[in-house]
């Protein structure tokens, strides 16, 4: 952005003492959206004092978050919400300049090594054993714990490129893959786990009144692609003493599962100075309600 004597002006005042000053000139700096970044970085690049530079950093990480919830209402708002896109987003909060086109190659790679192992006379079983035979054996994807302390195991992008991630990131992308696939695999919503369900071909949500558990075939752990019975979740919901509802094997929507990862997410932001981080990661799972 060509340099005006406004943005002139207002640089010289980024470094103002005063709290109020800086509030004013910053909101002026985010009007100008996210033209104005290169402009700031140049800025960052020349400033010897590290207050400012941590000020000039905040600025920019203000207008790439505005940019973000502009995307995410598009994202809400449009009429399908898809699930890699979404991941994508969720990713362009801590990599802004994330390039998602290796992450679209990438995936459809992975996709075609599994659709030409799949063909119609394989049983839901056969099928989740192809699925997680690539993903985890040839495309050798770990699964790794629940850790708030790297928030890059929730970035889909840096899962694909680390081959690891934690139940959700990895589930997310098992999840992808049967839609790209239309397998009729959902996540679910059972307490303290990212669960994937293999449910029946003829299954409709909107249909179906009763208890959901019963179109279903078997579970998938997402954390190792490995399938587990509904006797093994039975034992679940006993260890944690709380008792099978049939909420808990409704199919979660891509909005519902994005905002699980988000808020998972924000657990990762919760020290002092990153909190804000936390704040905005939960105000973007708001934004989805």
């Amino acid at each position: 952005m060509q340099e005006t004597k406004e943005i002139s002006a207002l640089f010289t005042l980024i470094d103002d003492p005063d709290e109020e000053v800086f509030t004013t000139v910053s909101q002026r700096i985010v009007d100008y959206g996210k033209g104005i970044i290169p402009n700031l970085e140049h800025l960052w690049e020349n400033s010897p004092s590290e207050d400012i530079q941590e000020r000039i950093e905040m600025l920019i990480h203000r207008l790439n978050y505005t940019d973000l919830i502009n995307d995410f209402t598009e994202w809400k708002n449009s009429a399908y919400h898809d699930l890699l896109f979404g991941c994508l987003l969720v990713s362009k909060f801590q990599y802004p300049d994330l390039q998602t086109t290796p992450v679209l190659l990438e995936i459809e790679k992975i996709r075609r090594n599994v659709w030409l192992e799949l063909n119609s006379y394989l049983t839901p079983l056969e099928q989740a054993n192809v699925i997680s035979s690539i993903l985890y054996n040839y495309y050798n994807l770990k699964g790794t714990e629940l850790n708030h302390a790297n928030p890059d195991d929730y970035f889909i992008h840096r899962v694909l490129q680390s081959k690891k991630g934690n139940s959700i990131s990895n589930g997310i992308l098992y999840l992808i893959l049967a839609q790209l696939l239309e397998l009729p695999v959902r996540a679910i919503a059972v307490p303290r786990q990212f669960v994937l369900a293999f449910f029946h071909n003829d299954y409709d949500a909107g249909l179906h009144k009763a208890n959901p558990m019963e179109k279903i075939h078997f579970f998938v752990d997402a954390s190792t692609g490995h399938p587990f019975s509904h006797s093994d979740l039975d034992n679940y919901f006993k260890r944690i003493s709380i008792p099978p509802t049939p909420y808990f094997f409704e199919p979660l929507n891509n909005v519902s599962v994005i905002q699980e990862l988000l808020e998972e997410l924000a657990k990762c932001f919760t020290s002092p100075n990153q909190q804000y981080k936390y704040d905005e990661l939960m105000n973007i799972s708001m934004l989805l309600d």
